[in-house]
């Protein structure tokens, strides 16, 4: 049998020597078809070569000042790997791979790198060793086959064989159970053993000996093995897998393995829906891998639940969450040491700035019994991982010093203590020294905080001295230092040290500290007086209580008397500011009466100046009018009695007014003061309101004012979503007013419309929105932006007016998948120097964030941060039913567009001051409203015609 297999190997080492022949036949017709360069293009490459390598030494001279940045190790290694430094690009991956994981992509390059170098045979080591260090990264099927594939070259060695089969087992165990890819890793280890059994079967004709027959049993025996152990596991496809063994085996398919096939197909077809989810989900699939997760937890398969946590890492290597809730399942359900503790080290490399991931890996050490220094090198390097938050420092810190005292024998005293944990003793007293000047020096330097104002640190180590050492004198020491530092004017930190004092102290000292902390105690005085009362009750003497007494009075005196005078300060402050708000209005009121007196001294100038207040309310300074929606009674510019009845529906409800007598309406294009007919006014909507249909309608508005006409350009330019029904142009005393109706035939051709939201048009973006009455419908919101936290999206203000969506694109691509890009304009379509851009997950956006905040651009300093827009305001909303009048001044009240003078509602000022029982009209006293002035009926009343003999009288009202 030993003879057989060295003639295995011969056959395996000629096989080898003539793909070796190959390859170099293909490198000598490669160097044959090589073209010389000519001057020019070595010219050119040596500048490209200069310009490389001034890039590489920029490169690395930051790496020098920041060796965590990734990005730049990454563009490190691109360029050198270019360039062909291969000792360097070596280097610059060690240096890498010491401090993260690297990605599948990574290794692959640098294995193929390495495996071209290292052709001789007794270099083959420097390969598995480079190959075992890559399998601790990432669970990938590509490289555990790489690594198979690299492994058959050295089959002829000693115990090349074996070291093969080795490598696809471990494989198998790694990866086989990956639903999509295990399939690979299982066919190339069965066409292996197909390779094998060619070698070892004997040359047609001939009879093989007892020997040869034993080996090629083996042999199939092997490939029989593969096959059964293969379908019995849930796999993609797995049914070809069947046909195949089925093609295979002379013997058939024994009912055993048919069964097995049957469970786990049963099985791959419960879980391929989650399969085939993860396949067409966009990255990063989190919510995808999470539901996956759940599924397989549930099904309770711990090797299953491990495949498809490390698929949803490899994918998401960055997401602390799904490392922690990795991390969890391990420690409390697997608990398989090199499993766990390879998994923590992992995550502390994905994610260094997690705190939280440190202080795992630091307690999952200690419970498999690591040794104290590693534990205190994890700790060393968790210090100086860059935590974001001065708290996470506190946090670490604790627990280590945690874990300190845990190792210190305390069962006996400090009096009885062995002289090993006398030296652990030393050394956790030491660690919380350090903690402290740390924390003064390094955290506070970098965050302006310790992040730890309650001083539990120190706290912690006080009550360690008083219970485990009985040490009170260096507690009492500590407590002095903790009320130093801000902490004696909160009664619940003296309350602590008064109960550590009554735990391991005595009555003088709790004394002692209660008084001070009546003395000092600023937010509870009253509480820390009672329990110092108590505590006379139980422990004084007459003398102590009529201390305690005499002293808690005069304290409680003064704090009353200091209240006293704030709340006195408060209340003049008050009254101070409502003067000031009382001068403000009545000097309007009287502003505003003058104005009216000028008015009225002027009889002959009386039509001129209403003329003027109506262009000032209609004119083209101001904001465009709410949305108008079809209700009761619109009948937009109609004609009625000796003037035209204008109607204008606000968000709020129907108000009308009726223009100055002798002012019509125009018709567009019209010149002014040209008089036009009664029959001839244009109307905005059509005289039958019942062929108005608001489903299948949208409102147009932000359209320029010198649109020329607006019915025919409009329907021109939504012509292709749909067939037009109509366009009603909304039309003013000056002309059109720069918003309409577009009604289509049906409703598909709505949704259509509203992808052309925010197109420009004349310069100005054109808002698309739906036709909406918000009187039946408040809560709906036109705005389509999110309002809340987006963590995969930024927000970059300070950029120039002139910025484009190439120029921010150009500039945020380097730091990941860019989805969309918007620029903020305002309503005239000019840019408002901010923009907002979405990444393909939270991840990209975090990184985008720290590497373009103060990012120069063309001499405007960008600040960057993920995106939080402020909270709309739900008092703006219509129907909104709280009494503003009652709540704040007049003139605070705004509607639901908030300043704008479209807020009229086109009545007389003297209706407007109705809000309470003794509001004055501008010229007289308003009578009492006969019902609630909020609400839909107050709106009706207001919306009543009037004619202008009753507007004179109100007008004019002594």
């Amino acid at each position: 049998m030993a003879a057989t297999g060295d003639a295995e190997e011969t056959q395996l080492q000629e096989m080898e020597e003539e793909t070796g022949m190959e390859n170099e036949m293909d490198l000598d017709e490669e160097e044959g078809l090589g073209i010389e360069n000519s001057d020019d293009e070595i010219d050119d490459s040596s500048e490209d070569e200069n310009e490389n390598e001034a890039e590489i030494q920029r490169l690395e001279e930051q790496l020098s000042i920041n060796a965590f940045d990734y990005n730049c190790h990454v563009d490190l290694i691109k360029l050198l790997r270019q360039e062909g430094e291969l000792p360097r690009l070596r280097k610059a991956r060690q240096k890498m791979s010491e401090l993260f994981p690297l990605t599948e992509e990574i290794w692959l390059d640098w294995l193929k790198d390495e495996i071209r170098l290292t052709e001789e045979e007794p270099n083959r080591e420097k390969v598995y060793e480079l190959f075992e260090t890559a399998m601790k990264d990432y669970i990938c099927p590509e490289i555990w086959l790489e690594y198979a594939q690299y492994s058959i070259g050295g089959m002829g060695l000693p115990g090349g064989m074996e070291k093969v089969r080795s490598i696809f087992e471990r494989a198998l165990t790694a990866v086989g159970l990956h639903m999509t890819k295990g399939a690979t890793v299982w066919e190339a280890y069965r066409e292996f053993e197909n390779a094998i059994l060619v070698t070892v079967q004997p040359p047609p004709g001939s009879v093989p000996t007892c020997e040869q027959q034993e080996l090629l049993n083996a042999q199939l025996e092997r490939i029989h093995t593969l096959f059964r152990r293969q379908l019995a596991i849930p796999l993609m496809d797995m049914d070809g897998t069947y046909a195949e063994y089925e093609e295979w085996s002379d013997q058939g398919v024994s009912d055993t393995v048919s069964q097995k096939y049957k469970r786990a197909l049963q099985q791959m077809e419960k879980s391929k829906p989650y399969e085939e989810t993860l396949m067409i989900a966009e990255p990063p699939k989190l919510a995808e891998y999470q539901t996956y997760i759940d599924y397989e937890q549930k099904e309770g398969d711990p090797a299953r639940i491990q495949i498809i946590f490390e698929r949803a890492l490899a994918e998401n290597c960055l997401v602390p969450d799904m490392w922690a809730k990795y991390t969890k399942y391990l420690d409390r359900q697997l608990k398989i040491k090199d499993l766990v503790l390879s998994s923590h080290d992992r995550a502390v490399r994905n994610c260094p700035w997690t705190m939280g991931l440190w202080k795992n890996y630091l307690l999952a050490l200690e419970r498999h019994g690591a040794d104290h220094h590693t534990i205190s090198d994890v700790f060393e390097k968790a210090l100086n991982a860059g935590f974001i938050q001065a708290t996470d420092y506190v946090n670490i810190w604790e627990a280590y010093l945690d874990y300190l005292r845990r190792r210190v024998d305390f069962s006996k005293g400090e009096s009885t203590l062995t002289l090993e944990s006398s030296r652990e003793l030393e050394e956790l007293r030491a660690a919380f020294t350090r903690s402290l000047d740390y924390m003064k020096q390094d955290v506070e330097e970098r965050f302006s905080e310790s992040g730890d104002p309650s001083c539990t640190i120190m706290q912690v180590w006080a009550k360690i001295e008083a219970l485990h050492c009985k040490n009170m004198q260096k507690a009492r020491e500590l407590w002095d230092s903790i009320m130093t530092k801000g902490n004696a004017k909160f009664a619940n930190m003296w309350l602590e040290y008064y109960n550590l004092e009554r735990s391991y102290g005595d009555a003088l000292h709790c004394r002692k500290a209660l008084h001070r902390a009546v003395q000092c105690t600023s937010d509870y005085p009253e509480h820390v007086c009672e329990v110092l009362l108590n505590f006379e009750r139980v422990e004084g003497s007459l003398e102590d209580w009529d201390a305690a007494v005499q002293k808690t009075e005069t304290r409680l005196n003064r704090v009353n008397e200091q209240r006293a005078k704030v709340t006195e300060k408060e209340a003049h402050l008050a009254l101070h500011e409502e003067e000031k708000t009382e001068q403000r209005r009545r000097a309007k009121a009287d502003k505003k009466n003058q104005k009216k007196g000028q008015k009225g001294s002027r009889p002959g100038e009386k039509r001129k100046a209403e003329d003027k207040d109506y262009e000032d309310e209609w004119g083209e300074e101001s904001e465009q009018p709410p949305k108008r929606h079809r209700g009761e009674g619109d009948q937009g510019f109609r004609e009625g009695g000796g003037g035209t009845e204008v109607f204008m529906e606000t968000e709020s409800g129907l108000f009308g007014r009726r223009a100055p007598p002798g002012r019509r309406q125009e018709r567009p294009g019209a010149k002014r003061g040209q008089q036009v007919a009664p029959a001839t006014i244009w109307k905005t909507q059509e005289d039958d309101p019942e062929q108005r249909k608001d489903d299948c309608s949208v409102f147009i508005s932000n359209l320029a004012f010198t649109m020329e006409d607006p019915e025919k350009r409009l329907k021109e330019l939504f012509e292709p979503c749909g067939p037009v029904q109509s366009v009603r142009p909304v039309y003013a005393a000056k002309g059109f007013r720069g918003y309409c109706y577009v009604q289509f035939e049906g409703k598909a051709s709505v949704l259509e419309a509203l992808k052309m939201d925010r197109q420009e048009v004349d310069g100005r973006p054109m808002f698309v929105s739906p036709c909406v009455d918000k009187n039946k419908n408040p809560d709906f919101k036109v705005f389509k932006y999110n309002t809340n936290l987006e963590k995969h999206k930024i927000f970059i203000s300070g950029l120039p007016f002139s910025c484009t969506k190439e120029q921010l694109e150009e500039l945020c691509k380097d730091h990941g998948t860019i989805k969309d890009i918007r620029l903020v304009t305002n309503r005239s379509g000019k840019p408002k120097g901010l923009a907002y851009v979405e990444f393909g997950d939270e991840a990209l956006a975090s990184q985008a964030v720290l590497k373009l905040d103060g990012t120069v651009l063309q001499e405007h300093t960008l600040s960057v941060a993920i995106s939080n827009p402020p909270r709309r305001n739900t008092a703006d909303k219509p129907g909104f039913s709280r009494p503003m009048g009652a709540m704040m001044p007049r003139s605070m009240v705004y509607g639901s567009r908030g300043k704008g003078r479209t807020q009229l509602s086109l009545l007389p000022r003297s209706l407007h001051r109705q809000t309470g029982s003794e509001s004055k009209a501008e010229n007289g006293t308003a009578p009492k409203p006969t019902g609630g002035t909020s609400g839909d009926a107050g709106f009706e009343a207001q919306a009543k015609p009037l004619s202008n003999s009753d507007f004179a009288k109100m007008l004019f009202k002594k």
